[in-house]
């Protein structure tokens, strides 16, 4: 229901901002030339306009859309699956949705087989002659078993009742099927039980009760035309059981196939350990007798009606959809709901491309502090005493330089504290203060290893980088080493990292801050190799000294290729991170991702990739906020 208003809503603000986009451009003057950056400003309806396609693009594929307009579709498709799976097995025998008959494809691999068979025994050169001439005599008399059951006048006519019995049974489902009072009514105990188990089966859709995968499609009919398909399927079912089970074995090939097996079974007992492979091949002939044996091969017309019959139902049933076909066919675009057994799933885009509703409800769910992800919240906060801070910030190394020993204890037990000892629980966070709020779980983790990273590269790269474009010694020394690394991908550098510094965020943070490093090094020499030479000469002959033409000449010139830097390695950074947490860790959005990667949970490996693109955006905003507030002469100049 919210996703059909929400799907109007945005058709209308489509419309609308095209309709104002259109009108602006007719009414707006623009003293800008072409190419002048000021024409790219502005657009707000534009960007309304992309997200809304972003959006009923993900509706579509996703078939949120069916899912709000026709809610039981998926149900009701559920049912035709069945009956198409209940229907797959014969039609595998007709030239429906094969080329040929089944026992047309079975009889020429067979005769294949035969063929290839018989002259690897003949060209053998580790058998006996004897042993050649008894192992192709089984072969031609496997070979005479297949006329056997091709030959329409040894058909016995037992088989052919059968066969006739289960034709007429499609033919009184296809006639029974078109009537509205099929299927026919059940016991009140049935249809009570059925109900009941409609009661707990749940909607379409992922559950927003529990992070796991459970049952996406409900499989219990839950219409009229439900029930049809569903009857259907069960009869057909049992149809096909009978058939498969049915043998067209008459008394001629009956001998003829025990003979073999006698024959075969005699011959390989007669062999001793030096004709190993003579026993093979009578084995592999054996083989070929048995396939043929269990295949369903009959003589070339006698099925011809039980094919006809079943061509008619495959009519019937896709007249008796009615509209759903059409719904199958726009709303369910690249794929459709299909059985296997008595279960079904989404096959198609709507496998992997959660809904938005679905997705939204786990989001809701993951985002519960007492529910997360493997018990850690997605974000949230925790009481933490300020002792636990000032222990992270003071090195405890602070106390060892007290003059002085720690305390020891004394003859009755007991350790009386010195000051020394007093510094020690200071500086390691070993006593009580006030507590304060502190962030904590899965993003706060990857935002914060993504923020110190990026920090720690320019805190080092920008200034390495600027003396790099001033002084040809750095430049000369630096370069071979910055160029080596810079070019490795980070997730060749993970595995290294991480076993050095460990899976805690150590090693983590000093990958993020190895790919930062680099991309501000670059951005920032080529900042202050680039600073125009007229500006430095005119500084030069203003009076100014080295560290006055650094600060206010090459500094904020060099400042848009630094940001741009900044810009470039955010980006890489939430790339390495997913990377660092997919190879070890127990939190952050890669953690979350990889694991629903394994259990195959589509909607929390979606909820991580928006999560990660907020987190950039958020990022990207923040600087672009920088950029216009330091450097606003860029691109004006």
């Amino acid at each position: 229901m919210i996703t059909g208003i929400i799907t109007f809503l945005i058709i209308f603000a489509v419309i609308g901002s095209i309709l104002y986009g259109i009108k602006l451009a007719k009414t707006e003057k623009i003293d800008a030339v072409f190419g002048n950056p000021e024409r790219a400003k502005g657009g707000a309806h534009w960007i309304i306009v992309g997200s809304s396609f972003l959006l009923i693009a993900w509706l579509y594929y996703s078939w949120d859309l069916a899912k709000s307009f026709y809610p039981q579709s998926a149900n009701e498709l559920c049912q035709v699956a069945k009956v198409n799976d209940s229907m797959l097995s014969l039609k595998y025998l007709f030239p429906i949705n094969e080329r040929e008959f089944k026992s047309t494809s079975i009889i020429k691999a067979e005769n294949k087989n035969i063929e290839k068979l018989t002259n690897e025994i003949r060209n053998s050169s580790v058998i006996r002659n004897q042993d050649k001439d008894r192992l192709l005599g089984f072969i031609q008399k496997t070979k005479r078993t297949i006329p056997l059951l091709t030959n329409e006048d040894l058909i016995e006519n037992e088989t052919k009742i059968k066969i006739s019995e289960l034709t007429n049974r499609i033919a009184w489902l296809t006639e029974d099927f078109q009537k509205i009072s099929y299927p026919p009514i059940k016991s009140i105990e049935e249809e009570n039980a059925r109900i009941e188990a409609l009661k707990i089966q749940g909607g379409w859709g992922s559950s927003g009760t529990a992070v796991e995968n459970t049952i996406e499609i409900p499989t219990i009919p839950e219409t009229k035309k439900g029930l049809k398909f569903d009857a259907a399927a069960k009869e057909l079912t049992l149809i096909s059981d009978d058939f498969f089970k049915l043998r067209n074995h008459n008394s001629q090939y009956k001998n003829l196939m025990k003979e073999i097996k006698d024959g075969i079974k005699k011959y390989r007992s007669e062999l001793d350990d030096t004709q190993g492979v003579a026993s093979i091949l009578a084995k592999d002939v054996l083989k070929i007798a048995r396939r043929i044996e269990y295949a369903s091969i009959f003589p070339p017309k006698t099925l011809d009606t039980m094919q006809q019959a079943i061509l008619e139902f495959d009519v019937i049933q896709k007249k008796e959809q009615g509209s759903l076909r059409l719904i199958d066919i726009f709303l369910f675009p690249t794929g459709t709901i299909i059985s296997s057994g008595p279960n079904c799933s989404e096959q198609g885009s709507g496998r992997w491309l959660p809904k938005p509703s679905d997705t939204l409800k786990k989001f809701t769910l993951l985002l519960k502090p007492s529910v997360g992800f493997k018990n850690i919240p997605l974000i949230w906060y925790e009481m933490m005493d300020v002792s636990k801070v000032v222990g992270f910030i003071l090195p405890d190394w602070i106390a060892d330089i007290i003059p002085g020993n720690y305390p020891v204890h004394s003859v009755d037990g007991t350790v009386k504290p010195n000051f020394k000892s007093k510094v020690l629980n200071v500086v390691t966070g070993e006593f009580k203060l006030f507590k304060i709020p502190v962030p904590m779980g899965h993003i706060w983790d990857s935002f914060l290893r993504v923020f110190l990273g990026l920090i720690l590269g320019i805190i080092f790269g920008v200034p390495l980088g600027l003396l790099m474009g001033l002084n040809r010694f750095a430049k000369g020394f630096f370069d071979p080493l910055i160029e080596l690394y810079r070019p490795v991908p980070p997730l060749a550098w993970a595995p290294l990292v991480i076993t050095v510094f460990g899976i805690d965020n150590v090693g983590k943070v000093f990958l993020l801050f190895m790919v930062s490093f680099s991309i501000m090094i670059i951005s920032a020499r080529a900042g202050a190799s680039g600073t125009q030479l007229s500006k430095i000469h005119a500084s030069h002959s203003l009076g100014a000294s080295k560290w006055q033409i650094l600060r206010y000449v090459i500094f904020p010139n060099s400042l848009p290729e630094i940001l741009t830097g900044v810009r470039v390695a955010v980006g890489m950074c939430w790339g390495t991170l997913v990377a660092a947490e997919f190879l070890a860790g127990t939190t952050g959005i890669g953690f979350v991702e990889n694991v629903a990667k394994k259990y195959f949970q589509y909607e929390v490996i979606w909820i991580t990739i928006f999560v990660m693109g907020m987190l950039g955006l958020l990022f990207d905003i923040a600087l672009r906020k920088i950029i216009t507030k330091t450097i606003p002469w860029h691109g004006k100049g």
